[in-house]
């Protein structure tokens, strides 16, 4: 039986340990630059793996994307013990590829406390089942059916992209689901989620400028993640809304929040991306 999309990245989600506080990660055959995600998602991996109590979890990461990674070559992940402190520890965690630093992570964990609460309203948005998928959409932009990639996250969007370039609002609403069943393991719904939180971000900022697939060109400079509620539970789908606030320089901010289906604010997201037109080649 052929392996789903979902269970290769849960088995590249798992690393190797080579010392103390260094390990491996695999990368996936593949064109193009890797996905950023994907180098998120293990160095947040790595971090956890040196925790030393295991009521802790992930409240907050920093990260810069310092070069682009490559598929098929293997990732070292470094990581320094910052602090193990009674409430909250503190990982930094520098990726290695091809002898070169590619990424570079800071997070904080924290133990459960009673306290303080609030949040603000979902915004209104259709149920997920009816909605276009967005590798098809994607796909019909390009004019290429053949592109359909098979992801290990479904992702529907509420707000297509306009296919022939019309300047849209830069606002954005996507349901996001793992594309199978997740093992009961809050790490790596932990490593999942700060994998999916950099899917369709720039596409948002791209909007306002009439830049859909095929007429941009965008790369992850840096990414934020905020995670309120822990332990954390992404195995149903969950309200990913975006705006872009700014972009100038062809970099565009970009700043996100996640909810479940009931509402409940899981996450904050922020992330300044390289949005570029392509230059026409003469």
């Amino acid at each position: 039986m052929t392996e789903g999309p979902l269970a290769r990245l849960l088995k590249l989600l798992q690393l190797e340990p080579l010392d103390r506080d260094l390990f491996l990660a695999r990368t996936p055959a593949g064109e193009g630059r890797l996905f950023g995600g994907l180098v998120a998602g293990q160095a947040v991996r790595a971090a956890q793996a040196t925790l030393e109590a295991d009521d802790v979890g992930l409240h907050s990461l920093h990260a810069y994307f310092l070069r682009p990674g490559q598929h098929g070559l293997p990732i070292r992940m470094v990581v320094d013990r910052i602090r193990d402190g009674r409430t909250f520890a503190t990982r930094r965690v520098v990726a290695h590829q091809g002898g070169e630093a590619i990424f570079n992570l800071s997070c904080s964990f924290s133990r459960p406390e009673v306290g303080i609460s609030h949040q603000d309203e979902a915004p209104d948005a259709p149920p997920p089942e009816d909605l276009p998928d967005w590798e098809q959409h994607r796909a019909e932009i390009l004019g290429r059916p053949d592109l359909v990639r098979r992801q290990p996250v479904d992702v529907r969007t509420c707000d297509p992209d306009d296919a022939h370039g019309a300047k849209q609002p830069p606002f954005k609403r996507v349901w996001m689901r793992p594309a199978g069943t997740m093992p009961d393991d809050p790490e790596l719904h932990t490593a999942l989620l700060v994998y999916a939180s950099d899917r369709t971000l720039l596409s948002t900022a791209s909007r306002p400028h009439g830049l859909p697939w095929g007429k941009r060109m965008v790369a992850s400079l840096d990414h934020a993640v905020w995670i309120h509620r822990v332990p954390v539970r992404f195995d149903d789908w969950i309200l990913y809304a975006s705006t872009s606030p700014a972009a100038h320089a062809a970099r565009g901010l970009v700043q996100g929040a996640m909810y479940d289906r009931l509402g409940v604010r899981i996450a904050s997201v922020s992330q300044e991306g390289l949005i570029r037109v392509p230059r026409e080649r003469g």
